[in-house]
């Protein structure tokens, strides 16, 4: 495969106002992805827009309205609105492409595109190469006539229809009615539309993280700070926190005591609970390599499989898609329940894990701890440039690291998709030998 430029792991990301998250990039990415996806018919095409609610999505919105509309794509906009809510909108609204506006759990000084296709998935790699080929053309290339512009519109009713979508997901049965929940929206895209669907569904609702400034989305809050989460749920003795990131499509959870509890382990309870109700898909789940040891061996306990992708939520859903599954995702918590949508979900996963508890009338501490993690240990190497990977040194840390580890753990060491850092993790039953293997090879990667 072709080396990409501008995209990552999860479309294009960077600082704002800073190559490549400028505005110049985004009126590229607007008109490169408008021709790609403009087929050759007399028909009306359209775009829609979400965005999170970071100051600099007010520069990259007009720049990419401005790239589709010249080149004769209509345009939709949501305003602040979930990735997954875009996904959603995108194949509902039968757009031929959405776009999303967001750096996800990023500081807010980042910013960042994701696309998806008019079936609400995310583009492949194939087509991001093709709209980076497009967007390396000059400007006056392939522009509509002045009657052939297309014309934008905002939506007002986007966040009440994710709201009715995100509700129906529950099962019609249940209610929420005597649980109190904490959630905390990172001050982002579902500051709104998460609060009120955990309320109309009959939750006592206590917010954190719904007031936000530009400048504030998931600044010691959200499900990269759960502990903002966990102390208001001691606080106020509530039965579960859930913690959304920026975009609202990965999630963490703690229990009544405040303990957390990441996606794996949220995994396991959904997965299990789908399994004994004869709905789990495909005879497992989908997750990356950088799920736990833990969940593997669980999840084989219960005549389970668990098959590893690369990480990133698209390659996890292009699996499930490939081999029929219904539940996948990252330990993150990004989390896909592709019965109900095309990308991860963090209120429609915490939805499942509620309706769990309410099935099994059980405490979220009692549903918490599902297996016991294998020690892992996840160290991240900051490089300033070339390709410490491919270092011959390098090579030989790993190398001595699994000749260690025996068959009784697991090393995965790789570059960051959205930042400069190489990532190494390495698990095993004896924690110690996992620190020294991670100490070693990330000394190996800062000699490199």
């Amino acid at each position: 495969m072709s080396k990409r430029t501008y995209f990552g792991t999860d479309g294009i990301r960077g600082q704002a106002n800073q190559h490549p998250m400028t505005a110049e990039v985004a009126l590229r990415v607007g008109l490169a992805a408008g021709k790609l996806f403009r087929s050759q018919d007399d028909r009306r095409h359209l775009v829609v827009i979400g965005k999170d609610t970071r100051l600099s999505g007010y520069m990259i919105e007009p720049a990419l309205v401005a790239g589709f509309a010249s080149v004769g794509m209509d345009v939709r906009l949501f305003g602040p609105l979930p990735t997954p809510a875009v996904a959603m909108m995108t194949r509902s609204m039968r757009a031929d492409l959405g776009v999303m506006i967001s750096a996800s759990h990023n500081d807010f000084a980042d910013n960042g595109i994701k696309l998806f296709g008019p079936d609400g998935y995310k583009l492949s790699d194939a087509q991001e190469l093709k709209i980076e080929a497009l967007m390396d053309e000059g400007l006056q290339e392939g522009l509509a006539p002045p009657r052939g512009l297309g014309r934008v519109k905002r939506i007002d009713d986007a966040q009440a229809r994710y709201v009715e979508i995100v509700k129906a997901t529950f099962p019609r049965h249940l209610s929420l009615s005597g649980l109190r929940v904490v959630i905390d929206c990172a001050n982002g895209a579902s500051y709104k539309v998460a609060p009120t669907a955990l309320y109309e569904l009959g939750a006592e609702v206590i917010t954190v993280g719904v007031d936000p400034d530009g400048s504030n989305i998931n600044a010691e809050c959200g499900s990269t700070h759960p502990e903002a989460m966990a102390k208001l749920v001691r606080e106020y003795r509530a039965d579960i926190g859930i913690a959304l990131d920026g975009d609202a499509d990965r999630l963490v959870i703690c229990d009544e005591k405040g303990l957390v509890v990441d996606g794996d382990q949220i995994m396991a309870i959904i997965a299990d609970a789908y399994a004994k109700a004869g709905k789990l898909k495909a005879g497992g789940v989908v997750a990356t390599v950088m799920s736990n040891l833990g969940l593997e061996r669980f999840l084989a306990d219960k005549g389970l499989t668990l098959e590893r992708t690369s990480v990133g939520d698209r390659y996890v859903m292009a699996r499930m898609r490939e081999g029929g599954f219904n539940l996948g995702g990252e330990q993150s918590g990004h989390l896909i329940l592709s019965d109900f949508s095309t990308t991860g979900d963090g209120m429609i996963a915490a939805l499942q894990v509620l309706a769990v508890m309410i099935e099994t009338d059980l405490p979220m501490s009692a549903l918490a701890r599902q297996f016991e993690p294998v020690p892992q240990l996840l160290e991240n190497v900051r490089f300033a440039g070339g390709k410490p990977l491919e270092a011959a040194s390098v090579k030989q840390a790993i190398a001595d690291g699994e000749s260690q580890l025996n068959g009784s753990g697991r090393i995965v060491v790789r570059p960051s998709g959205t930042e400069p850092l190489i990532r190494i993790m390495a698990e095993g039953d004896d924690p110690a030998l996992v620190k020294k293997v991670v100490r070693s090879i990330a000394a190996a990667v800062k000699a490199a």
